[in-house]
């Protein structure tokens, strides 16, 4: 994967992207977000109950974004605070190649410094004729809402939070794809008959339910996931429209898949 020579992220891009972090993960952290919300995180370690915690940092983010007051604004105001982190997670979940998408594909860009690779069609590279369509739909996604990509990093930051009390001394866990074009994606490395390296788009939805998995495809992968690189996932929120569905929103790069076999 084609990574830009920047990001926000304690790691640089190549690493991240690399199969070996996979295989040996580290914490990953967005550079001064903790620092700047000690307030909230303080607090929330404080809380035992992951109901409470989810609205506590529900709470904090409608007053830090102001987007508890997108009522009381003019016309363009009141579209750019409403249109908050929620709408671009809902956006994804009716199709990840929308402007919300995009926008979700360009902070994983802009943070961790891995360009996607797809957006609506293939893009070879950053300088690729092909990637000013991804481009195009972020400009016009963050144009529409408040602080977007600060929103998304303190998302990341609290899922990281929260991953760390769900799955204490694990570093990384199983999580499925169903696809009915895996013979499109980059095969990096053909490791035996069912197992392959593959290079995911940088931001790619994942389930943690092997039969769900088979309703978006004729092909599912197995894939061990950092939490690390584990950006959202379904019952992070309180009031999520994708709670109880197991979804995953996981950072791409290089990933061993091993093709789970149909049992049917």
């Amino acid at each position: 994967m084609q990574s830009s020579a920047f990001n926000l992220c304690n790691l640089p891009p190549w690493v991240i992207a690399s199969r070996t972090f996979n295989d040996h993960p580290q914490p990953l952290e967005i550079q001064g977000v903790r620092q700047a919300n000690r307030f909230l995180f303080d607090r929330l370690d404080g809380i035992a109950a992951a109901e409470e915690r989810a609205l506590v940092f529900n709470d904090y983010m409608s007053v830090k974004f102001q987007l508890h007051h997108w009522q009381q604004q003019t016309d363009t105001a009141r579209k750019s605070i409403k249109n908050s982190y929620l709408r671009f997670l809902r956006g994804w979940m009716m199709d990840s190649n929308s402007i919300e998408g995009a926008v979700l594909k360009g902070w994983v860009e802009s943070r961790m410094g891995l360009p996607p690779t797809f957006h609506k069609i293939r893009i070879p590279g950053i300088h690729a004729e092909e990637y000013m369509t991804f481009a195009i739909d972020r400009t016009k996604g963050s144009a529409r809402t408040n602080a977007i990509n600060s929103q998304l990093d303190l998302l990341f930051e609290y899922c990281q939070f929260e991953l760390a009390r769900k799955f204490p001394d694990i570093p990384t866990i199983s999580l499925y794809r169903g696809t009915y074009d895996a013979s499109e994606h980059e095969v990096l490395e053909q490791i035996a008959k069912r197992q392959q390296i593959v290079r995911l788009n940088n931001l790619v939805s994942f389930t943690a339910d092997e039969e769900r998995a088979w309703e978006f495809g004729s092909t599912v992968w197995e894939v061990r996931v950092p939490l690390a690189k584990i950006f959202f996932f379904s019952d992070l929120l309180p009031n999520s429209i994708m709670k109880g569905e197991g979804e995953y929103l996981i950072i791409g790069g290089e990933y061993r898949v091993r093709q789970v076999m149909c049992t049917i």
